[in-house]
């Protein structure tokens, strides 16, 4: 399952949480306060009864109004259950290592360096020697969130933590763990897909 799906599947635990309040505040209409809509107020604590006749509102203590109880739990534990989905089925690269074939969660690889015929996959804890060219593993890479900085090196985007501009116009990034990579010109137009969003840094990786 892909980040993508997770997150709408999160969305969707979050509407059956929505739903559950709606079906409760049905309940409400049944109360002595028919003939009045509830409207909210800047107060948490108060809500305001606006009369249906006449357009009138006053502040409404809110221990007039019904408890409505909504069943957290289930929600917690469907959010609980995509977690482990997501840790679960997390994307992964398999290649051959020593005659074995080694299985690695992609997200514990920081980047991908050249290294004559071979790619360097620098994981968090020790780095592997694959016989593949880079740009056969940009391409691979691609859809799960990695990008190519330079003609030798692609990085994971989730492990970049800082973008620095240099004179040159090039940039260079810092991963987890301190590694640093440099930004050719070339390149520095991937910069756009470190971030979902961009804050006041339109001009960046112009």
């Amino acid at each position: 399952m892909s980040a993508r799906e997770i997150h709408d599947q999160k969305a969707i635990a979050h509407e059956m949480f929505v739903q559950q309040i709606a079906h409760a505040n049905a309940h409400v209409s049944a109360s002595p306060l028919r003939g009045a809509t509830i409207c909210s107020t800047k107060s948490r604590r108060d809500y305001a009864l606006e009369s249906t006749a006449d357009g009138f509102c006053e502040a409404a203590d809110t221990s007039l109004l019904p408890v409505i109880g909504v069943d957290a739990a289930n929600l917690m534990r469907v959010l609980r259950q995509l977690e482990v989905m997501a840790k679960r089925q997390a994307p992964r690269v398999a290649f051959k290592a020593k005659g074995n074939i080694l299985l690695l969660d992609l997200a514990d690889i920081l980047a991908v360096q050249a290294e004559g015929n071979y790619v360097s996959l620098r994981h968090q804890r020790n780095p592997y020697l694959v016989h593949e060219s880079l740009s056969s593993m940009a391409e691979k890479l691609k859809p799960y969130g990695f990008i190519r900085i330079h003609r030798s090196v692609i990085v994971n985007i989730s492990a970049v933590e800082e973008i620095q501009p240099l004179p040159t116009g090039e940039y260079r990034l810092r991963l987890k763990g301190g590694k640093e990579y440099l930004v050719t010109r070339k390149y520095k137009h991937n910069l756009r897909d470190l971030a979902q969003l961009w804050v006041g840094s339109e001009r960046l990786c112009g």
